[in-house]
């Protein structure tokens, strides 16, 4: 049986049945592999099929009037792409791989068939999508509303956090694999003022650098710095059949 990562992903929420798991391995029966940089889709493309990140980093970006990035999401192994191209004609948002990645394509009609003979893992894919929803939120809020320091610190928090969920025996530190940049279009900042912010935070003795990777070394006033909520902690699921 295919191991499947976005079974994986939700075996973390409640524990799968055999048939459930044999069921999502079919969203991942066929693989893509992409290299850094390479774009799974493009805003405005004809939507086609969606997708299971098995290995990697990708992220989700609009292209804005004036020419410029913003950087809506950060994906990473388990995670599915491009959903809304299941309600839509058009892809609403651009996918680009943030190192080497493999994804796995699935058509509106796999997804459907599973959803009808699997209805708790429909269940799920909501679920997925409303923690989903709650860190847009959380970052739509932050855009607007907290200072520079307090965005980077927090991406800094968030892409720690889903490596730790895939990994729990990741150390202290981690490699960031995103460029300041990519960092800078996410927060809404240049990347001088990201470079900046990220000088500030090791000053303070929050954090420390060192050939890209970070480690924490004040967790407390980093977490007070970021104003950062963690969407994939928390949950309440208990009315959830199956849940233990």
């Amino acid at each position: 049986m295919l191991q499947s990562c976005f079974a994986d992903r939700l075996g973390d929420l409640v524990e799968l049945t055999p048939s459930e798991r044999i069921a999502l391995g079919r969203l991942e029966e066929r693989e893509r592999v992409l290299r850094r940089n390479m774009t799974l889709q493009r805003e405005n493309d004809r939507a086609g099929e969606m997708f299971v990140l098995r290995k990697g980093k990708m992220m989700s970006s609009v292209l804005l009037d004036d020419g410029s990035r913003q950087i809506l999401r950060f994906h990473f192994a388990g995670d599915l792409l491009a959903m809304t191209n299941m309600i839509y004609s058009s892809a609403t948002e651009t996918i680009t791989a943030l190192g080497d990645c493999v994804v796995a394509p699935f058509d509106r009609s796999v997804l459907s068939d599973l959803m009808l003979a699997q209805p708790r893992i429909a269940t799920l894919i909501l679920i997925c999508n409303q923690i989903e929803r709650a860190a847009l939120t959380d970052r739509l809020a932050a855009l607007g509303r907290t200072s520079a320091k307090a965005r980077v610190a927090a991406i800094l928090l968030e892409i720690r956090n889903r490596m730790q969920l895939l990994d729990r025996s990741t150390p202290g530190s981690f490699i960031l694999g995103l460029t300041q940049e990519e960092i800078g279009d996410a927060t809404g900042l240049t990347a001088v003022h990201v470079n900046r912010m990220l000088r500030q935070l090791e000053e303070e003795k929050i954090i420390s650098r060192e050939a890209g990777r970070i480690r924490f070394l004040d967790e407390p006033r980093m977490a007070r710095a970021a104003n950062y909520v963690d969407r994939y902690a928390g949950l309440n699921l208990g009315w959830l059949p199956g849940h233990p």
